[in-house]
C-alpha cells in the first residue's frame, strides 16, 4: 500500500472521459513521432572506413564483418573504466545494453544489433558475461576512435548501412535520445508515479526519489541489475586492477 499521496478518486465515467482527453493526445505524440522517423529516414549519411578495426572474440575484425551479412547495423557505444570493478562500471550503459535482450525480430528486417565497448575486449568481455548479455561484443581500439566515435562520446548509438564493400552511418544520438533502448522507461511513464526522478513534472507530494547524476540506475553502490547476476551466482571478477570507490558516476 502506497504511502504516497495519490490521484482523486471519481467515478469511472468521469475518470474515462478524462482518459479519452488524454489519448487525443497520445495520439498526435504517436503520429509526430511517425513523422520524424520519416524524416529521419530521409537524412543523408556519410561514409565510414568499412576496414575500421574492431576487436571481438575471435580477435581483429574489420567493421563489415560486424554487419554479419546484413545490410543494416545498429551500434550502442559502451562506456568503460578500464582498471574498475564490475561495481563502477556505466550505470547508463548498463541500464540500456541489458535491456535488449530479443534479437531476432531486429534480424528479421536485416538489421543487426552489436555492442562497440570503450574498454579493452578482454576485461569488458567478462563483464557482458557475468550480466549475461547475448548482444555480439566488440572492443573499439586506439586506431579506430577517429573513425568511429567521430568526436563523439561512447554512450551514444548509431545506425549504419552496409552497400557493398562500403559503409555508411545513417543518425546517431545521445542522452535521452537513447531512451527507445529501455522498455522499463516506457512502463513506467504509464504509471501514475512515473520514473520517480526529480526533473519530472509530477503534483506536489509525488515520490521523487531518484536523481539524474547516476543514481537512478544505481541501487547499494551498483548498476541496479547486477544484484540480480550476483544473487544467482554469477562471477563479477573482471581482473580489474583497481578496487571500487564507490564514487563513480557516469552522465
Amino acid at each position: 500500500m502506497s504511502t504516497h499521496p495519490s490521484p482523486p478518486v471519481v467515478d469511472r465515467a468521469t475518470w474515462q472521459k478524462q482518459l479519452d482527453d488524454l489519448r487525443r493526445r497520445e495520439k498526435e505524440h504517436t503520429r509526430e513521432g511517425d513523422a520524424i522517423a520519416s524524416a529521419r529516414r530521409r537524412l543523408p549519411m556519410v561514409e565510414v572506413g568499412s576496414a575500421a578495426v574492431l576487436v571481438g572474440a575471435d580477435g581483429p575484425v574489420p567493421l563489415l564483418e560486424v554487419f554479419e551479412g546484413r545490410s543494416q547495423l545498429v551500434v550502442s557505444y559502451h562506456m568503460w573504466h578500464t582498471g574498475r570493478s564490475a561495481a563502477d562500471q556505466c550505470e547508463g550503459c548498463t541500464f540500456f545494453t541489458g535491456q535488449v535482450l530479443e534479437l531476432s525480430y531486429l534480424h528479421s528486417r536485416d538489421v543487426t544489433f552489436a555492442v562497440f565497448c570503450q574498454g579493452p575486449f578482454e576485461e569488458s568481455s567478462r563483464y557482458r558475461a557475468f550480466m549475461g548479455w547475448q548482444a555480439p561484443w566488440y572492443s573499439v581500439p586506439e586506431q579506430s576512435l577517429d573513425s568511429l566515435v567521430a568526436g563523439r562520446g561512447f554512450g551514444m548509438k548509431a545506425c549504419y548501412l552496409r552497400s557493398g564493400d562500403r559503409v555508411f552511418e545513417t543518425y546517431w544520438t545521445a542522452g535521452r535520445g537513447v531512451e527507445p533502448m529501455a522498455p522499463s522507461y516506457g512502463l513506467l511513464d504509464m504509471t501514475v508515479y512515473g520514473r520517480q526522478e526529480g526533473w519530472e513534472d509530477s503534483p506536489d507530494g509525488w515520490p521523487q526519489t531518484f536523481q539524474t547524476d547516476g543514481d537512478q540506475f544505481r541501487l547499494n553502490g551498483r548498476p541496479t541489475s547486477q544484484w540480480t547476476r550476483l544473487a544467482a551466482g554469477h562471477d563479477d571478477d573482471l581482473g580489474a586492477t583497481h578496487p571500487a570507490t564507490g564514487e563513480h558516476r557516469c552522465h
